[in-house]
């Protein structure tokens, strides 16, 4: 039954490579403030800045190599500002990354990018947060960030606020979740009841389920009962293509749940399975994507330096160095303080506008897109700043 679509092409092994990279399991540790004064930036000289990779990390493939790459075409477009790039190998190893930034902040490093995993951003935050010294992480597990440590990495949350924010503006003013039993689907639920409280949308109850086809039908009839009886007006799901999504969009319509009637929203995206399109549920559903014309300027200009299109989490690292590119063009002594890396206007990054908050999580600039005759369509565009529409 879960294998009604083909197995995931390259496209679509993208959706969510961050959770399935950064978001294993969630392990709640505290992150304690900075203890000492913040460096500062000398105007007009060299910035120091370390860049943390699992280069001998063999799991890690061509991410690592990618990610650098990423990071020196941000730093080849940067006017006028001299930034010192110095990479560090943390074998993807907690107590290597820790040693590594310590060599890296005596070497003189103001700021730390990266590194990828979430247990090693643990580790290296506080390894370097009596020096003052902030984390800039690829991480996009939320359960991490707070103190000096930063979150680069694509958040659940944003997603949810952005479909949720559009749906309230849409009229639907009540959810029902339907997500998958694994660490990804548990913390988009959360992600969702969150932005549900944020939004002023009622969250009329949630269902979970197996992949399996009997756990999943029994997930759907009760999300029915949320709609028919409690008054759902949408129906939000956490699932991907390389999981059961493919199933639930042709299951939901199947068992009772209209989706001309009550509208489906994806966590996911929803577009990059093309052979998904003719399924009854994703027809008029929404998801999110990126600022499109943004990501393809990024795509383009990497494949032109290296003669490779871009692993998906390879902007983040463009992200990171153009935010410190950026903040250092400033002039400023404290150009990399926490209140400057927080401040409110944001960056532009490889994928649209962002910004770093004071928790240590991020927005994102996002558009609302559906699948309209077989081709992703935009309703509503992704903000150019974070003074538009959405946020």
């Amino acid at each position: 039954m879960f294998a009604l679509l083909s197995t995931a092409r390259k496209a679509g092994q993208r959706l969510f490579a961050v959770g399935a990279l950064l978001a294993t399991a969630a392990c709640n540790t505290s992150i304690g403030d900075i203890g000492a004064s913040q460096p500062s930036i000398k105007a007009g000289a060299p910035v120091p800045v370390a860049l943390l990779l699992p280069k001998s990390d063999p799991t890690a493939q061509s991410l690592p190599r990618d990610l650098e790459n990423a990071a020196r075409l941000a730093l080849a477009g940067l006017d006028g500002v001299q930034i010192d790039l110095r990479v560090y190998d943390t074998a993807g190893n907690p107590t290597v990354a820790a040693q590594v930034a310590g060599q890296a902040v005596n070497d003189g490093a103001k700021i730390i990018l990266g590194p990828l995993y979430q247990k090693n951003a643990v580790a290296v935050s506080q390894a370097v947060a009596g020096q003052g010294i902030n984390v800039l992480s690829f991480s996009n597990n939320t359960d991490i960030a707070g103190g000096n440590l930063f979150l680069l990495g694509d958040l659940f949350i944003n997603r949810a606020d952005r479909l949720l924010g559009y749906a309230k503006r849409q009229g639907k003013s009540s959810v029902a979740v339907i997500y998958e039993n694994s660490t990804g689907g548990q913390v988009g639920a959360r992600a969702i009841g969150q932005a549900a409280v944020n939004n002023g949308v009622e969250l009329v109850g949630t269902a979970g389920y197996d992949l399996n086809s009997q756990s999943l039908s029994a997930a759907i009839a009760k999300t029915r009962g949320y709609v028919q009886q409690g008054g759902a007006q949408s129906v939000f799901l956490t699932d991907n293509w390389d999981q059961g999504l493919s199933v639930a969009l042709q299951l939901m319509p199947e068992q009772g749940i209209d989706p001309t009637v009550t509208k489906y929203m994806g966590l996911s995206r929803w577009d990059s399975r093309r052979d998904g399109f003719n399924l009854a549920g994703i027809k008029g559903g929404w998801f999110t994507v990126p600022d499109m014309a943004t990501v393809q300027q990024f795509e383009t200009r990497f494949q032109e330096a290296y003669g490779a299109i871009p692993h998906p989490l390879a902007g983040l690292a463009f992200d990171g160095v153009a935010a410190i590119g950026a903040l250092v063009k400033q002039g400023r002594a404290d150009a990399l303080s926490t209140t400057a890396l927080t401040q409110s206007a944001g960056f532009q990054g490889s994928s649209g506008v962002f910004r770093l908050k004071a928790d240590g999580t991020n927005e994102r600039g996002l558009a609302v897109a559906t699948i309209e005759n077989n081709q992703m369509v935009i309703l509503d565009r992704a903000p150019s700043s974070f003074g538009g529409f959405g946020f």
